[in-house]
């Protein structure tokens, strides 16, 4: 089996070796390069070629939020998974708004970093319902929320009846095999459901479909 490509992005060299140590250990993952700010990330990516970047989201010089809306521009974009201290922090959410696929604490156990990034790299976002429900409510104090609101319905009334129901499932943090299950289709369905959502709304992954679904007010106790 080909190893998961992966590069570590962190501004403090114990954490890169740290997190060296860890994913070195796993036959499956194979560490391609290191940066130590977010203005290194264009260049390595494109030398190294990673299929996910663990990405830490507070440095001096370009923190990863910029570096995460950088890198999700590009046609070959690897996925990534922000690294952080905080569950619900405004700089995460921006950073899943701009295409991370979810994003790990740094106080994770380490065989859990690794099963996300094996996720990640498999298309499955890295965010429990939970979480996402912290997010959603940490999103709900932010600015603009009418804007956003407006806006985010003006995007969802592209989709089909079928195709909304199932992108409130998914903000929801279902599954694709609950949400066959809840709408009576085939999880082959689903995902053809969810690559049609995805391709409609430009959205890069079930984590900004989420996102989009409740600024829209779609689903339970969003308070719109």
């Amino acid at each position: 089996m080909t190893p998961i490509r992966l590069l570590l992005v962190d501004d403090d060299p114990l954490v890169r070796a740290g997190l060296a140590f860890m994913m070195g250990g796993a036959d499956d993952l194979e560490i391609v390069g290191e940066a130590a700010d977010g203005s290194e990330v264009d260049e390595l990516v494109e030398r190294t070629r990673p299929d996910v970047v663990l990405m830490d989201i507070r440095m001096p010089n370009v923190d990863g939020l910029a570096a995460t809306e950088r890198l999700r521009e590009r046609k070959d974009a690897p996925q990534v998974v922000v690294l952080t201290t905080f569950h619900a922090d405004e700089q995460v959410l921006r950073a899943l708004r701009a295409g991370a696929a979810g994003f790990v604490l740094k106080d994770t156990p380490p065989a859990d970093i690794i099963e996300a990034v094996r996720r990640v790299a498999a298309g499955d976002p890295v965010l429990s319902p939970t979480v996402t429900r912290q997010l959603m409510a940490h999103a709900a104090g932010g600015s603009g929320p009418d804007t956003r609101h407006a806006t985010a319905r003006r995007r969802i009334a592209a989709l089909n009846d079928r195709e909304r129901e199932v992108a409130v499932a998914v903000g929801q943090g279902h599954s694709n095999a609950e949400i066959a299950r809840e709408l009576f289709m085939s999880v082959a369905t689903v995902k053809t459901h969810v690559s049609r959502i995805l391709a409609k709304l430009d959205l890069n992954n079930r984590v900004q479909i989420a996102l989009l679904t409740y600024d829209a007010g779609l689903l339970e106790g969003d308070g719109h």
